[in-house]
């Protein structure tokens, strides 16, 4: 099969189209003919040598993908081959063909192409757990997302609004804002033109937010803070701005503040298996009340992987861009 090799960290250019062996499914997995593959910033920091793979997982770039099941280990009792599947991985999906766990597949939700459906499993995974399931956003409470227009910034956006929240969002143009407030985004701040500190207590009333959703890390996190509510909860995935920040625990004392940090990727089996199952209970509804959708802004071939890597890194997209084997 073709698939996307890294034989050194660096730049886009190291990535390599070759012949791979074909992986074959083991004991609870499906093998998944790939139609799409969905790109997230994991890769990029895989490709740069920060983000390894876990133990035991596909060194092929590449968290989640849609595709038509062709195989089943013979434990496998709810697919069959025939089966079109989205599916979160630890691995594989830059190529033809991945093996997945059979736990972790998720069906197409209703009038969502095969295609599209690949930019759906890692970001609601992510944004699922990481909101509703770590920092616990209660009824009627609020909710702050950085990088508004990104892949997981669309997603909470959309699913903030679906589910009744108020949902602030940043981004760095008036056309990314512009992109969040149709998506359902309370009010939107140009990060890169006003302060989200000063407009958040303005649009609250002073009362700051109790859930922020945070991708930048390093110098936001005080800022943060200063913009939480009483009780609030800052979740963070990622650390675009650097992994160190320097906060005054006087503050997070006073507010009664909690930090939560986290990753998906290295979590085990059952957890993420537990994640699709809510999310297939939960959150798959949503699409077919057309409260939800998928935000695709370029599909790529295969073989421009490395212009789709610097594509993301330009920032230039509202929502995911894909990988078409």
């Amino acid at each position: 099969m073709r698939g996307v090799d890294i034989p050194r960290y660096g730049e886009a250019e190291v990535m390599q189209i070759r012949d791979l062996p074909r992986p074959e499914p083991a004991a609870g997995e499906v093998l998944i003919q790939i139609a799409a593959a969905g790109i997230n910033h994991g890769d990029l920091v895989q490709r740069r040598g920060n983000y390894p793979p876990p133990p035991g997982a596909s060194s092929i770039p590449g968290l989640e993908v849609a595709g038509t099941i062709v195989a089943c280990a013979p434990d496998v009792t709810r697919w069959q081959p025939g089966d079109e599947v989205c599916a979160i991985l630890a691995g594989g999906g830059y190529a033809s063909y991945c093996t997945a766990p059979a736990d972790q597949c998720l069906p197409i939700p209703p009038g969502i192409s095969l295609i599209d459906a690949a930019s759906l499993p890692e970001t609601f995974c992510t944004v699922w757990d990481a909101v509703w399931g770590q920092a616990r956003l209660g009824r009627a409470e609020s909710l702050l997302v950085h990088g508004g227009s990104s892949g997981i910034g669309v997603t909470a956006i959309q699913l903030a609004r679906a589910l009744g929240h108020p949902v602030y969002a940043t981004a760095g143009s008036p056309e990314k804002c512009s992109a969040c407030l149709s998506l359902g985004a309370t009010a939107a701040i140009n990060y890169k033109r006003q302060d989200f500190v000063e407009e958040v207590l303005q649009a609250t009333a002073g009362q700051g937010v109790d859930v922020i959703l945070d991708m930048v890390g390093g110098g936001y996190l005080p800022r943060n803070m200063s913009v939480l509510a009483i009780h609030g909860r800052q979740v963070s995935i990622g650390v675009q701005d650097g992994p160190d920040a320097r906060i005054d625990v006087r503050e997070m004392m006073r507010k009664r503040l909690t930090l939560i940090g986290t990753t998906l990727r290295s979590r085990d089996l059952a957890y993420k298996a537990r994640i699709c199952r809510e999310l297939e209970a939960h959150v798959w509804p949503l699409f077919a009340a057309g409260k939800v959708r998928p935000v695709v802004h370029r599909r790529f071939p295969l073989d421009a992987v490395a212009q789709a890597h610097r594509a993301l890194e330009q920032g230039g997209h509202v929502g995911k861009m894909l990988l078409i084997p």
